[in-house]
C-alpha cells in the first residue's frame, strides 16, 4: 500500500455515495474512505477536492484496515498453534 502522503499530494478525492450516516470518498488511486457526518459541523463538503483536506479521515480508514491486517494474521497463528 502507498503511503499516506502519496495518496494526497497534488491529488483530489470525488465523493461516490452516501451510507450510514457518511459521505463516502475516494481518491485518484481508487482508496474509498468515510467521513462521518456528524463530524462534518457546518463545513461545506464538495463533489470533488484536494485530497490534502482530507487526510485525517484518509489515515483513519488506513489504520482500520491495518488493525484488521493486523488481527487476520493473529487469527492464523492461532489457527497453526
Amino acid at each position: 500500500m502507498m503511503s499516506i502522503k502519496e495518496m494526497v499530494k497534488d491529488k483530489k478525492v470525488r465523493f461516490s455515495y452516501y451510507a450510514d450516516k457518511a459521505l463516502y470518498y475516494v481518491t485518484e488511486d481508487g482508496f474509498e474512505f468515510p467521513v462521518p457526518i456528524d463530524e462534518i459541523g457546518n463545513a461545506t463538503f464538495k463533489a470533488e477536492d484536494k485530497a490534502i483536506l482530507f487526510m485525517r479521515y484518509i489515515r483513519k480508514q488506513v489504520e482500520w484496515w491495518n488493525e484488521i491486517e493486523r488481527q487476520k494474521e493473529e487469527a492464523k497463528k492461532e489457527i497453526k498453534k
